[in-house]
């Protein structure tokens, strides 16, 4: 298969594409992520590659599309990746219709410029009890973002259907992000979807460790007093972790 030429790579989204989980304190913002390692190996692949990479942690769909979207477009992409949303459904209250046509149509305005776009579909979170709350409400959102990908001709990473994303192991102590192994599964998705060749190779986690129930609660008592509860304490006073950070990469520049 012939690759299409990729030059100029901008990212937007939240903590997701960031890079929360994967901390590195060379990196900007003091973290790595899956764009950085999909940015390395497109460097590698393409002359003359730039990147960008704007998203912010904690961000809404609609302060996404209100603050990213314009500043992308002015940087003459020919790739753009695409994810927004996931905040949003962890809320109280959600009108994934609403959410979803204004994606649409941002996706529509981005492809129209001739850029190629990279969506994603959110992680099955069967198999945690926090996640499995909004179950149903990420699969209504997956099925809205496969529409558009195909009513757009966008690339789609489906993680909902990367079983692997379901192991604890690859997921950072809050389980709200990705740690290096989890961002280095989405990496390697990206750029198999491009038909980039690479040398990523997955995670050998082996079997999963069995917990005693005894065990299992210690761990989740432990991981409500240090994640769960600063998270809900920063939502009722309105505040997001990203409200005093600038995107890590807002130009376009080689990677390195």
């Amino acid at each position: 298969m012939s690759r299409a030429m990729t030059n100029r790579l901008v990212c937007l989204g939240d903590s997701f594409t960031e890079g929360v989980g994967d901390e590195d304190p060379s990196s900007p913002n003091g973290v790595r992520g899956w764009a950085d390692r999909v940015a390395g190996r497109l460097a590698a692949n393409h002359q003359d590659f730039r990147y960008a990479n704007l998203a912010i942690r904690g961000k809404l769909l609609g302060q996404v599309l209100a603050e990213q979207l314009e500043p992308a477009l002015a940087l003459d992409p020919d790739l753009v990746t695409f994810y927004a949303g996931g905040n949003d459904l962890m809320r109280p209250k959600v009108d994934i219709d609403a959410l979803i046509d204004d994606y649409d149509a941002a996706v529509g305005k981005v492809v129209a410029t001739g850029a190629r776009v990279v969506l994603f579909t959110g992680v099955d979170g069967v198999e945690d009890a926090l996640f499995r709350k909004i179950r149903g409400r990420v699969a209504i959102y997956n099925e809205h973002v496969r529409g558009i990908a195909a009513r757009h001709g966008a690339l789609l990473v489906d993680m909902w259907a990367m079983r692997r994303l379901r192991d604890r192991r690859l997921w950072a102590p809050d389980r709200l992000h990705l740690n290096s192994l989890g961002h280095n599964e989405i990496a390697i998705a990206v750029l198999d979807v491009l038909g980039e060749p690479h040398k990523l190779t997955p995670a050998e986690l082996g079997p999963r460790p069995l917990l005693s129930p005894q065990a299992r609660r210690t761990e989740n008592l432990q991981w409500g007093k240090e994640h769960a509860v600063p998270w809900i304490k920063r939502r009722l006073r309105g505040e997001s972790s990203g409200d005093t950070l600038a995107p890590k990469r807002p130009t376009m520049e080689p990677y390195a």
